[in-house]
Parts: C-alpha cells; structure tokens; sequence
C-alpha cells in the first residue's frame, strides 16, 4: 500500500477513533460519575483525554512506515 493511501486510511481511523474514544468517555461519565466530586469528573476527563493517544501510536506508526520497494 502506497504511503499516501495509508496516511488516508489512516487518517479516517484515527478521526472514527477519537469520535468513538469521545462517545464512550462522555456516556460513561454522565452514568458512573454522576455524584462524584468535581476534581474527580476533571481527572477523569483529563485521563480520558490522554487515553486515545495509546491505540493511536501503532496506528500513526503504520502511517509513517516508508513504502516496500
């Protein structure tokens, strides 16, 4: 798969990812923190931000790997 091709497909994961990834934290948030304290729901919310960055390194690597000759 040419380089240009991957960067696209790619970049169409990485955005379904965050979509997905930003879903998920915000319904588990508004359900399983509902009484919690404030600096919790932040911390969890900083977390959750951070989190997508791990399944999206294997999948930027991918994009960058240089094309098969």
């Amino acid at each position: 798969m040419h380089i240009r091709t991957r960067k696209l497909v790619g970049t169409l994961l990485l955005l379904a990812l965050v979509t997905v990834w930003s879903l998920l934290a915000m319904g588990f948030a508004q359900f399983a923190l509902r009484s919690a304290h404030g600096l919790v729901v932040a911390a969890f919310y900083v977390i959750a931000g951070f989190g997508w960055v791990l399944p999206a390194m294997p999948l930027v690597a991918w994009m960058m790997r240089p094309n098969k000759v």
